[in-house]
């Protein structure tokens, strides 16, 4: 066993096989637990991470993310979300997994040692400093995301990394580490289980912290959603009601009027006389509903 933190032995994994199966139950899912408490300790640099990520979007940049294996699952589930949550543009996200989309499919450990792979995807996405790259990897040391953040840094994009063990190699590469102290794994090394539970709970925060600082969210109200089904048809319904305090007839007529964007469709139920008011109202505040709805009610 490698000094990793990820691989060490549980102090109560001895005998693990030989317990009740409620027993090994309520020890994973406590162990389950202390990874998620272990993301309270990195708040600050989530944070940090959110700020770049945010300049990144607004600047016209994109975010880049890179892992392997179970990292890469939970990156790619953090960047498939943010188009329909929060209306980011799909090509301002990119996601690069080691062995490609067929490791969906397919996740072979090999692929993560391959550094040339990753340089030859960056290659390929062309980075510069408008973009943001975040790294995810619960070692800090495999090749295939450590590879892709040198090759961001080179390239003069904002660097972020997420880890699970102190004194990695990529807190010397990224702008902003996020260390998720997660302690061993009951299963030792098997970063699936808690390891990857706090990497979620850390990219769901920070793209969260992200969506909310680009202006789209309103008092909890996902104001930039897609809604491109029924529920979230009703759902951006009774957004635009709740915001401009009209009832849903109103708003679901402003919405129409708005081709569906929440953010001018609350405008217009307010109050702006048309779309274009209301769009440029938004662009005058930098897509920020608080401001503009302020402006409008003056």
């Amino acid at each position: 066993m490698t000094d990793r933190q990820t691989e060490r032995p549980h102090a109560q994994a001895p005998g693990l096989e030989l317990r009740a199966d409620a027993d090994i139950l309520a020890l994973l899912a406590e162990g389950q637990a202390t990874a998620a408490a272990s993301v309270g300790s990195a708040i600050g640099d989530i944070a940090r991470g959110a700020a770049l990520a945010a300049a990144s979007i607004a600047g016209g940049g994109r975010l880049i993310y890179a892992a392997a294996g179970s990292s890469g699952l939970m990156a790619l589930a953090d960047a498939l979300e943010l188009p329909g949550t929060y209306g980011i543009a799909r090509d301002r996200i990119a996601v690069l997994l080691a062995g490609g989309m067929d490791a969906l499919t397919d996740m072979r450990g090999g692929p993560e040692d391959d550094s040339g792979a990753a340089r030859r995807a960056m290659a390929a996405l062309a980075p510069g400093p408008a973009d943001c790259l975040i790294a995810v990897t619960a070692s800090g040391q495999t090749p295939y995301p450590l590879a892709a953040a040198e090759a961001a840094r080179a390239a003069g994009a904002r660097t972020v990394g997420i880890v699970n063990n102190p004194g990695s190699a990529l807190a010397g590469v990224a702008e902003v580490t996020i260390c998720l102290p997660t302690p061993p794994e009951i299963i030792a090394g098997s970063t699936r289980m808690g390891a990857g539970t706090a990497q979620k709970i850390a990219l769901n925060m920070l793209s969260t912290l992200m969506a909310i600082r680009l202006g789209h969210v309103h008092d909890g109200l996902m104001v930039n959603l897609v809604a491109d089904n029924r529920k979230l048809r009703a759902r951006a319904r009774g957004i635009v009601a709740r915001i401009a305090g009209v009832d849903e007839a109103r708003a679901g007529a402003a919405l129409e009027a708005a081709d569906g964007a929440v953010k001018p469709a609350v405008l217009l139920a307010a109050g702006a006389p048309d779309r274009r008011s209301a769009e440029a109202l938004l662009a005058r505040h930098e897509g920020h509903l608080r401001p503009a709805l302020d402006a409008l009610r003056r």
